[in-house]
């Protein structure tokens, strides 16, 4: 988004990045001054991938997995959701909510307070309560809503 809900360029002088405006678009329908705005201990800041580490489109098949770092920088909460590219829903699987949280859900942390979320088919084994299920033969997109890690992170 590069900082501009106008979705500039170099301050103008590069035109407008249209590719970022219609993916964001798609996701979110709007686009205000305050989610590009950084409010420190205010509001929130999404992030968005519909790719993997490599460049690939997220599978529905395949296990993928996400790594938080001990204490992110939040001030009330981190989520990461997952979405239906063709409705811009939650994906319907068979969990209750297609996301995990650090307040909602009892996650197991690693020994120095990281979280490690996975995102599959079928949970890895002892990996139940930070896994996110995924749909086999569908694609899917994630969504956090405080920009805890990088776009095409999921490996």
């Amino acid at each position: 988004m590069d900082g501009s809900y106008e979705w500039l360029r170099d301050g103008g002088e590069g035109g407008r990045n249209l590719d970022s405006r219609t993916m964001f678009f798609y996701q979110a329908t709007v686009s205000t001054p305050a989610m590009v705005q950084k409010m420190i201990g205010v509001g929130s800041q999404y992030a968005y991938a519909s790719t993997d580490v490599n460049g690939d489109y997220l599978d529905g098949a395949k296990t993928y997995s996400l790594h938080i770092p001990a204490n992110p920088p939040v001030k009330d909460f981190w989520s990461v959701v997952i979405g239906d590219p063709q409705t811009r829903s939650e994906l319907e699987t068979g969990q209750t909510f297609p996301s995990k949280n650090n307040k909602r859900d009892k996650l197991a942390e690693n020994s120095d307070g990281s979280v490690d979320l996975y995102f599959g088919p079928k949970a890895p084994e002892g990996k139940e309560a930070n896994w996110v299920q995924t749909v086999a033969g569908k694609g899917w997109m994630v969504s956090d809503s405080s920009a805890l890690w990088p776009a095409r992170t999921l490996v």
